[in-house]
């Protein structure tokens, strides 16, 4: 059964012109790095949501977050949005660094270098294109609990069921629970990546190669 959230994910993934836009915002060079490095930031991004949203308050508190400021149409002009071309109706729907900052506190940092050593991207850009991301993710999971009518409940379930279908075909997604698992402890990074394996940026949500 496919996934709508999923879907809306890897549609923007595969969208050039975005990938495009956001090497150059980050002051990257390489397109092909900044989409494996945003495979492992939605995945990290994910992960945190779904964790977030196992207990009532969390959940409850991330529906009201998306019926309040972020329908989905974001997704609408995401170029424009993030380039700055364009002026979004609600400041808080751009407001990457506060979804970041929400999502994973205290974590951040380490979820950066995790990312960074996955993608060989610098521990910086991997933060600016974190900020840059959130406000698609949220947009994407916004328009799907919209879509689909769901309910608290029902938007739980899937941001679960995402991240498990995700654990099946994506080692990031291993990485990121195992790591929100253990509360986010920087030693466990480098204990994730030496069994991760070198071969693991090249599988990072699905991204396609370029």
């Amino acid at each position: 059964m496919s996934n709508p959230l999923l879907s809306l994910l890897e549609q923007q993934l595969g969208n050039d012109n975005l990938m495009e836009t956001l090497t150059q915002q980050i002051g990257g060079s390489d397109v092909g790095q900044t989409r494996n490095a945003a495979g492992g930031v939605i995945s990290a991004l994910m992960g945190a949501m779904a964790k977030n949203a196992s207990n009532p308050q969390g959940a409850n508190a991330l529906a009201n977050a998306l019926d309040n400021d972020h329908d989905g149409s974001v997704l609408d002009n995401v170029i424009g949005l993030l380039s700055g071309k364009s002026e979004a109706q609600n400041s808080k729907m751009l407001n990457g660094a506060g979804i970041v900052n929400h999502l994973l506190g205290d974590r951040q940092t380490n979820v950066m270098d995790m990312v960074s050593q996955v993608s060989g991207m610098d521990k910086n850009q991997v933060g600016n294109l974190m900020i840059k991301l959130a406000p698609v993710i949220m947009g994407a999971l916004g328009k799907t609990k919209r879509e689909g009518g769901l309910d608290i409940g029902g938007l739980a379930n899937l941001l679960q069921g995402t991240v498990s279908q995700q654990k099946q075909s994506n080692p990031m997604m291993n990485m990121v629970t195992s790591f929100l698992d253990k509360d986010g402890d920087g030693s466990v990074v480098d204990d994730l990546m030496q069994s991760a394996g070198k071969g693991l940026f090249q599988k990072l949500f699905g991204g396609k190669k370029r």
